[in-house]
């Protein structure tokens, strides 16, 4: 049977927690090579390498920022066992739960999706990374995220194996304030001819179904902005100079907290919504407090 030696996984977390071997040398109080050495005894156990060199810099390989997570689990145990055993009452350590989120998922939709994982009776400590969906599905699959969530299923080309769950989905709405929106509304969605609009960038499965069902309807607003972001868009969107989509799910906290008024509803245009794990059956207990609140709250 193959043993663990934790005073050098110490040494290994505490280069990573540091910032480097020197000051992992000096938080140990020990000398450079020393701590150099038990990290490549480490790595020799393993049979794999924790770090590689960009430059002047060690940075993780994919091996050692699995290996950097167990390690955290492992040590912020032990920190709790030695308050439990100084009489310090126990408070039960919050379990970790690190989402991806697709630039293209708005945040109050994010919010919706996430809040229930962090209200439930088990404490979690929630850390959201956001990039593009390519980026984050190629930390999943390297554990340095537990799950994904994306307005798109992952693609079939992505070189990783995971699987994509369904959330839900939402019909379309469009936004306006001022006089616009009592404008827009009378005889929606024709009135959206020549209308100053602002949308998602074309890269973007809205974006993509919007121009759709603007072509199908012969429709031709003036488009004035894209965004990334949809929250900047929305923001755009609240001085009333032009209207916007959302997701109909949202309705309520878009026109609360943009003091915007609904335009129209879109049934033909509809925004999906998917959590990405590395896991077949979802077992976290975040990821599923977050797909049953979705399906039975947000999309229900």
């Amino acid at each position: 049977m193959e043993w663990l030696n934790y005073h050098h996984l110490l040494y290994f977390w505490t280069v990573v927690h540091e910032g480097g071997v020197s000051r992992a040398a000096e938080r140990l109080r020990l000398a450079q090579p020393t701590v150099s050495a038990q990290v490549k005894l480490l790595e020799d156990m393993i049979g794999d390498k924790l770090f590689e060199r960009q430059g002047r810099r060690l940075v993780l390989t994919d091996v050692g920022r699995l290996v950097y997570r167990y390690a955290d689990e492992i040590f912020g145990i032990g920190r709790e066992l030695l308050e439990t055993l100084k009489g310090r009452p126990a408070q039960g350590r919050p379990l970790s739960l690190t989402v991806g989120v697709a630039n293209a998922v708005p945040k109050l939709i994010v919010h919706r999706l996430l809040q229930p994982a962090t209200a439930g009776e088990q404490a979690i400590h929630l850390v959201c990374r956001e990039d593009s969906t390519e980026t984050l599905l190629g930390e999943l699959a390297t554990h340095a995220l537990d799950v994904v969530i994306a307005d798109v299923p992952a693609p079939p080309h992505v070189r990783v194996k995971v699987f994509s769950h369904l959330l839900g989905e939402s019909d379309t709405s469009f936004f306006a304030g001022g006089p616009l929106a009592a404008r827009l509304r009378r005889r929606f969605p024709r009135t959206l001819n020549d209308t100053p609009m602002l949308l998602p960038t074309a890269q973007t499965a809205l974006r993509r179904g919007l121009d759709q069902w603007l072509e199908a309807e012969d429709l031709h607003p003036r488009i004035i902005g894209e965004f990334d972001d949809s929250a900047l868009m929305k923001a755009f969107g609240q001085s009333g100079a032009a209207v916007f989509p959302a997701p109909a799910a949202i309705e309520a906290e878009v026109t609360r907290q943009y003091r915007v008024q609904v335009v129209g509803r879109v049934k033909a245009v509809r925004e999906r919504y998917y959590a990405i794990s590395a896991e077949r059956r979802l077992k976290h207990p975040g990821v599923l407090a977050i797909t049953n609140a979705a399906k039975q709250q947000l999309f229900g």
